[in-house]
């Protein structure tokens, strides 16, 4: 009789224990694994035999366990269909897969569809081949060695090393460095992913009724404890001349009235960050919108995807959007009012919540995480008064966890009180993770608190905005021509105009 032995399966829901003869073949472990796991069939998810994906296990009636010189108590890992187009390997057992079988056997089962391999931006393809080592200068006090060696005092350092971040006042580790110290070590991150956050219940748990009227730990999402992000996806906003800004501030000088716009340029390496991004914009898109002094909504935009386009043309992308919170205080000086700081807001959360639903429309594409994308690059920058009352801009993006949040639809802003957030409760239509966040109280303990409210600088990452010391132009018109949906008498577009 064949030995048995037990096999453990990994997958999203957990780990279960499988029994299995040696001389079984891999399709007796596929209905195996089928049964235990609940699923509806065999040709919904794919096994692998180590966690990186890059050895497959075959569903085949010809193919026996024994090839594969499975030991007791040897782990193998579960991958839905779905997260399977993620994956693009193992082209030659593809092939083998397809190739004709004898008459007198079984025919194998066919493979599941592999989608097209994720496609980076490509600053992001550039900044995945270079090194990220950071050359350090020989020492003449402290380096006793030759030109050609190198010691402890000159070495290169890695990319995310906290004492020199901490010496160039580098707030967050770019994402690729972040991606470098995850994969970093021994494991080469073999423990360490970018799972996308999900506040939402699993769909399609058959152990009991719908939610309101049922719920279990397998599609119950897990409770969320903010932390302040660590990385950013870009490390620095340069608009490639003060005009574009001039321009865009133009509205508000002869209005009072506040104005939104969308900002179209392209990232490029930034060098003053290791392994850093920098959005660079050439361009602002004004869209139709319905503006007071006090506030600012946008409205349908039927042009919207022609500009994308024609913008694409150019080599632009959707890189952010721009808006201002400007209150005039002395005209004639040309000040204004000192409105955002530690003691208000720096964000409202009517703002993150608009800044996160805008980077979930702008995903950032990603080979890293199994869902094909993670974070977005998409910024936010506000015009506002700094502390000497003068116009400036400052920038910033939302946390993962605030994207998650804003997805699916479980935070909303306080009535009375902007810098704070309110993360919405259970109801019989939805289901609401809790979610916590941590502070030091008086006393230095650290205390758990749920958000409800929500101070809204956890879910923020800062993002320095600035402009080069000689001007850039992608568009160098000599002659200003009218700003689109600007409906004020000088502004319109029409053949008096051109």
């Amino acid at each position: 009789m064949p030995p048995k032995m037990i096999l453990r399966v990994q997958s999203p829901e957990g780990t279960k224990r499988v029994e299995c003869d040696v001389g079984d073949t891999t399709a007796h472990l596929y209905n195996k694994i089928q049964s235990a796991f609940d699923l509806p069939n065999a040709l919904c998810f794919v096994v692998y035999k180590n966690k990186e994906r890059s050895s497959r296990i075959p569903l085949q009636n010809t193919q026996r366990l024994s090839a594969y010189d499975f030991k007791h108590g040897d782990m193998l890992y579960l991958v839905l269909t779905d997260q399977v187009a993620r994956v693009n390997n193992d082209a030659v057992e593809e092939k083998a897969r397809s190739s004709p079988t004898p008459a007198h056997r079984s025919a194998a089962v066919a493979p599941a569809p592999v989608a097209a391999p994720v496609v980076e931006d490509e600053v992001d393809v550039f900044l995945s081949k270079q090194s990220g080592l950071i050359d350090r200068p020989r020492d003449d006090k402290l380096c006793h060695h030759g030109a050609n060696a190198k010691c402890v005092h000159c070495a290169p350092l890695e990319c995310y090393d906290e004492g020199y971040l901490r010496e160039q006042k580098i707030k967050h580790l770019s994402f690729h460095s972040y991606l470098r110290k995850m994969t970093g070590g021994l494991d080469k991150g073999k423990f360490a992913g970018l799972e996308n956050i999900s506040c939402k219940l699993r769909p399609g748990c058959r152990d009991h009724a719908p939610w309101p009227r049922g719920i279990c730990t397998k599609c119950q999402p897990n409770a969320l404890t903010l932390n302040r992000q660590v990385y950013r996806h870009v490390d620095s906003v340069m608009f490639e001349n003060p005009s574009i800004v001039e321009h865009f501030l133009n509205f508000w000088r002869e209005t009072m009235h506040q104005r939104i716009g969308f900002l179209y340029g392209r990232y490029e390496h930034h060098k003053d960050v290791p392994l850093g991004i920098r959005a660079t914009v050439a361009a602002i898109y004004e869209p139709p919108q319905d503006s007071t002094p006090d506030s600012v909504g946008l409205l349908a935009d039927e042009k919207q995807p022609l500009v994308d386009e024609l913008a694409s043309r150019l080599g632009l992308v959707r890189v952010g959007w721009i808006f201002t919170d400007l209150v005039p205080e002395d005209l004639q000086k040309g000040t204004v009012k000192y409105l955002r700081n530690i003691e208000s807001c720096f964000l409202s959360a009517q703002e993150c919540i608009m800044a996160g639903h805008f980077q979930n429309n702008h995903p950032n594409p990603c080979r890293a995480s199994p869902d094909g994308y993670f974070g977005s690059k998409f910024v936010t920058v506000c015009v506002t008064g700094d502390p000497e009352n003068q116009v400036h801009m400052e920038g910033y993006q939302v946390s993962n966890q605030c994207m998650a949040l804003v997805r699916d639809n479980c935070l909303v802003p306080t009535r009375d009180a902007p810098e704070l957030g309110y993360v919405r409760e259970s109801s019989n239509a939805q289901y609401v993770p809790d979610v916590f966040y941590k502070y030091t109280d008086s006393y230095g303990n650290e205390v758990t608190q749920l958000a409800r409210p929500l101070p809204i600088e956890y879910l923020l990452v800062d993002v320095p905005v600035s402009t080069p010391k000689e001007p850039l132009f992608t568009f160098s018109a000599k002659q200003c021509f009218p700003v689109e949906n600007r409906l004020l008498e000088g502004h319109i577009q029409d053949l008096g105009a051109v």
